[in-house]
């Protein structure tokens, strides 16, 4: 499959997302600058969030629409103010996508509801992400599969009958690029709750692109992930943790998306195949390798001992293997210390 002009899977460079979420911070010239920033990383692609404060929640200040977690990073302020700072702006779609391109990267958008979709399709997005908290939301599934374009969905909280669900929902409305990524509803997420184990099960049993988005801090998890077929990597991205923000705390700063972009690229080369035996790059060094070699000068009629035959480098005697064998035999001339050990010197 491709998205945009890039092809997705197990042969390809992983595809590496930077997720800006709410780390604009409210402000259009800070969000063009996580743009910039995403791409000098080496980022292929930058992914924003397509909603309002109103179509995510009711505007209520008690009960279940206020966090009152102490261990939440937003514990203290209602829904509906969390989304209206955490929201971008719909009229800063498009200078954001035109930046992406201008850059090289791919821009595209996560839609929580219909009119948000409605919007992206006249931007011509490439793609679409489902977060995690709408893979259950089957309208939504069925809304973006009409488009016909590559779906991303996060697999967070869901069962496997739940994303069952979703993967037949959006094959049905007529998707059929999908590609599910592993991922942790916490934030930040531990490594030990990441369970990255499941990519290559995703992968057999829904038989479509897997990937990770991760929510873990640093770059450890995302790199692992590669060895276990992950082909796309989402992370959220900010300029500075320091500068605050609704999603900073678990932002991968430029300099270590840049790492991020370099080290899975790295593991994914590094997978190659199944290969024994001397590759080409290992050719110049089969000399280094112990071979028998005579240790002191030898006249004909002597008797190979452990005196006069040893096992050293480099590699141009007989294998170590015959070394056994060739004690007691006795050389048919003369030998000069330094010889490598061959068959023609036997008697």
């Amino acid at each position: 499959m491709h998205i945009g002009n890039r092809p997705i899977g197990p042969s390809h460079q992983p595809f590496v997302i930077a997720e800006m979420s709410g780390n604009h911070n409210q402000s259009l010239e800070r969000a063009l600058q996580i743009v910039e920033a995403a791409a000098r990383s080496g980022a292929h692609a930058l992914k924003i969030q397509t909603y309002t404060a109103d179509t995510m929640t009711l505007d209520l200040d008690q009960g279940e629409f206020f966090i009152s977690d102490d261990k939440s990073l937003w514990q203290g302020t209602s829904l509906y103010k969390l989304y209206q700072q955490a929201h971008t702006p719909w009229e800063w779609h498009k200078p954001i996508f035109d930046r992406c391109r201008e850059l090289g990267m791919i821009g595209f958008s996560t839609p929580f509801d219909s009119t948000s979709v409605d919007f992206l399709e006249t931007l011509d997005v490439p793609c679409y992400k489902i977060a995690s908290f709408e893979n259950i939301d089957l309208p939504l599934i069925r809304k973006v599969a009409a488009t016909g374009k590559p779906m991303i969905v996060s697999t967070g909280m869901a069962s496997v009958a739940e994303l069952d669900d979703t993967v037949r929902a959006a094959r049905a409305a007529g998707c059929n690029d999908i590609v599910l990524l592993k991922c942790t509803s916490s934030y930040p997420a531990t490594p030990k709750n990441t369970n990255i184990r499941t990519i290559p099960h995703l992968r057999e049993l829904f038989g479509c692109e897997v990937g990770l988005s991760d929510h873990t801090m640093g770059t450890g998890v995302a790199v692992a992930s590669v060895a276990l077929g992950a082909s796309v990597i989402e992370k959220h991205f900010t300029l500075c943790r320091a500068d605050g923000g609704v999603d900073s705390a678990f932002s991968l700063e430029p300099a270590e998306m840049e790492a991020l972009v370099v080290e899975t690229e790295r593991a994914w080369q590094a997978l190659g195949e199944i290969s024994y035996g001397v590759t080409d790059a290992e050719k110049k060094s089969l000399q280094f390798r112990r071979s028998i070699y005579i240790a002191r000068d030898v006249v004909a009629g002597e008797v190979l001992t452990s005196e006069n035959l040893r096992c050293v480098r480099p590699g141009l005697g007989l294998p170590p293997k015959y070394y056994e064998t060739l004690l007691g035999r006795k050389v048919n001339r003369d030998v000069k210390m330094g010889t490598p050990m061959s068959w023609d010197l036997l008697g």
